[in-house]
Order: C-alpha cells, then sequence, then structure tokens
C-alpha cells in the first residue's frame, strides 16, 4: 500500500496514522515537541539475547540514547540485559507482562499484568502492545503513566514486505519529533539488522540528533470509582482528626 496525499497530509496507515485517529486518545504521546530537529528511536518486545544486545552495540557505536519497551516476562527470563539497557543510560518502558493486547483482555487481567511488569521495569511509559486500547483502558492508564504511542512505526517485523521497504517507511515520515518503532524482536530481526544503521546514517545525514523519551512522574488524571471512594474517606478522617 503507498502512501494517499490529501491537501498535503500523508497517509499510510501502517506506518503513519492521520490525527483523526490519534485524537482518539488525545493525552498519549504521538510525537514529542517538534521545536528541534529530534528524532525518538523506540524498541518494543524485548530484551532477547539473540537481537537487544546487537541493538544496544549499535546505538553505543552511535552515540544514541532510546527508549526500550520491555516486555516483563523477557526482562524477568533476562534481567543482565535489561540492567544493561538501562546502565548504558537508556529509557525503559511497560510493555505489559505477557504482550496482552488490551481489546481481547478483560480490565482487570489487563491491570495486573501491566502492574506484574511494572514490579520489574519501574517506569512511568507505557506502551500498550499493537497499541490498542479499550476507552475504559486508556482512561485508568494515562492516570498512572504516560501512554506512548508511536508517529512512525517501521513495520520491520512485517515479513511480507522488503527490508528497503522498512527503511523507506522511516526515512518518508520521519520528522522533528517522530517517535519511530522497532522491535527488538525475533521476528523483527532479519529486517532489523539491516534496516536499523542505514536508517540512522540516513537521519544522520539529514541534520536529525536522535534522543529518549522521559516524562517526570506523571499525576494522577483518572482516579477509578474504588480510588475515589478511599480519598474520599482518608479526607474525611482527616477533617474529624482536626475538629477533634
Amino acid at each position: 500500500m503507498g502512501r494517499l496525499i490529501i491537501q498535503g497530509m500523508r497517509f499510510k496507515l501502517q506506518v503513519h496514522l492521520p490525527q483523526y485517529i490519534t485524537k482518539w486518545f488525545p493525552l498519549a504521546i504521538w510525537r514529542m515537541p517538534e521545536n528541534s530537529k529530534t528524532v525518538y528511536l523506540t524498541f518494543d518486545d524485548g530484551p532477547i539475547p539473540e537481537v537487544t544486545p546487537w541493538v544496544l552495540d549499535l546505538l553505543r557505536k552511535n552515540n544514541i540514547e532510546a527508549t526500550f519497551f520491555a516486555v516483563g516476562e523477557n526482562v524477568f527470563r533476562y534481567p543482565e540485559i535489561f540492567e544493561q539497557i538501562v546502565d548504558e543510560g537508556h529509557a525503559v518502558g511497560n510493555h505489559t507482562y505477557h504482550h496482552l493486547q488490551g481489546l481481547k483482555s478483560d480490565n482487570l487481567t489487563y491491570y495486573k499484568d501491566i502492574v506484574q511488569a511494572d514490579r520489574l521495569i519501574g517506569s512511568n511509559l507505557f506502551r500498550p502492545p499493537h497499541g490498542w486500547l479499550k476507552r475504559a483502558q486508556y482512561r485508568y492508564l494515562s492516570g498512572r503513566y504516560k501512554i506512548v504511542m508511536w508517529d512512525v512505526i517501521s513495520c520491520d517485523y512485517n515479513q511480507n514486505i522488503t527490508k528497503e521497504e522498512v527503511l523507506q517507511n522511516v526515512l518518508d515520515f520521519a520528522r522533528a519529533g517522530s517517535i519511530i518503532t522497532f522491535h527488538d524482536s525475533k521476528k523483527a530481526a532479519s529486517h532489523l539488522y539491516w534496516v536499523l544503521p542505514r536508517a540512522i546514517k540516513a537521519l544522520k545525514a539529514e541534520g536529525y540528533e536522535f534522543s529518549k523519551i522521559e516524562f517526570p512522574k506523571v499525576r494522577r488524571l483518572y482516579y477509578s470509582p474504588a480510588i475515589q471512594r478511599i480519598r474520599r474517606f482518608r479526607n474525611n478522617l482527616r477533617q474529624l482528626s482536626h475538629w477533634a
């Protein structure tokens, strides 16, 4: 599927979503500030020994800090690789424990899976696998995490396209503030090994700098009914203590 251009707007839904879609999740981060020519490389689904150390080595050689959205199960299996990510100055985010898709999971199971991952990852960044969330999940999680989506998906996981097409996806849609998604996974590896060094080289040649995604601890924006009742109860206790 090629790019569709309407009145200066570019569309390729597998790669770059138009604003009329992204506006459904207005508190999510789809693009970082565009006031500097900086892009933000992100890697989903790791860490795994077959791919992640190679990515780290390439980033180190290019003096790039990136953001890794880690699957808790993989962090449990390969804690030394996760520690290497953190030790080398990269940012990390929560990608659930079992790589659950929100639309296919009941809310409580989904939240528990995220909490389980959070015990290992300890980040205020969250990216939902496949980018899908129910509205209730989005509201609940927005009060606890910065939900980080993407501006550009490389589609490196797609074995039905060529490595050249993956590279072109990145170069066609990258712009100032772009959050660019790759995958440090076995499924993406054959494309990633070829594409990532070439994408970095080309973006540098265009004058782009690279940075990781960081936010201060998020202020709670949404409280579940249960949490609201607890807060009211605590406030009542404080008032009674004050009057006593």
